[in-house]
């Protein structure tokens, strides 16, 4: 694998070019980087063009629909601030120490976080964010665990295993073979009709472990508006993040 920079209207994306045994190319975008698959058979003049024209293709792209490939944000945050979750407000409270190690806990509605100044600016926002989510996290697990086997008994009748919240950045949630059930802790910042829809939408995967027409027909039988919050995911995926 080589590794290249493009700049796309004053951001920097990188592009990782993979050479891999496969006989076609192609080419996905992602908030970081641009990936490209090349045939590692081909000559180097070949090599270079669909290279090119991938890089090409991953640049016009983004210029068309520039806020849909654009770069995450990391939150900051603060000593003092204050966080809404639903109907509850935490307090924020951050101490930076000369020490190696983080820590966190939740006393009340505050929020205690240790954070090591041998941190970068970025390592400290990205800990800080994993230590709010998990904290939030564990006090609310009771309540989604009543929500999901409620709308279980209510609708699908069926075994399920264990329910977590999840820091998963990657979807909004998901069912294992197991039956166990992870939703996301970005949902934490969600309306409830909304985490009500992704307990739904894994709940479903209990008899139809596909996204086939049947499964889509499981949920609109419960959810027959589903299709809004669907689009409200869409629409606010990078705001329903610590």
């Amino acid at each position: 694998m080589i590794t290249q920079t493009i700049d796309i209207n004053g951001i920097q994306y990188q592009v990782k070019i993979h050479f891999e045994k496969r006989k076609n190319s192609s080419v996905s975008i992602r908030r970081t980087n641009i990936n490209i698959r090349i045939p590692y058979f081909l000559s180097q003049k070949e090599k270079t063009q669909r290279i090119q024209s991938m890089k090409y293709w991953a640049k016009k792209k983004i210029l068309n629909n520039p806020e849909c490939f654009k770069p995450e944000t990391q939150k900051e945050y603060n000593d003092g601030e204050k966080i809404l979750v639903g109907d509850e407000e935490y307090n924020l409270r951050i101490e930076f120490k000369e020490k190696k190690n983080i820590s966190a806990k939740l006393q009340g509605q505050t929020i205690h976080l240790s954070i090591s100044n041998h941190l970068t600016k970025k390592q400290q926002n990205k800990h800080i964010s994993s230590l709010i989510s998990r904290c939030i996290a564990k006090k609310r697990l009771p309540i989604l665990q009543r929500k999901i086997e409620e709308l279980n008994k209510q609708h699908f009748n069926q075994k399920i295993g264990k329910i977590y919240f999840k820091y998963n950045k990657s979807n909004w949630g998901s069912c294992s073979h197991a039956n166990n059930i992870n939703i996301s802790t970005r949902l934490l910042f969600a309306p409830d009709d909304v985490l009500e829809y992704v307990c739904i939408h894994e709940l479903a995967h209990l008899l139809e472990h596909n996204h086939s027409e049947r499964y889509w027909t499981l949920v609109e039988k419960v959810m027959p508006d589903y299709k809004t919050k669907e689009q409200w995911l869409k629409e606010k995926k990078d705001i329903c993040r610590f």
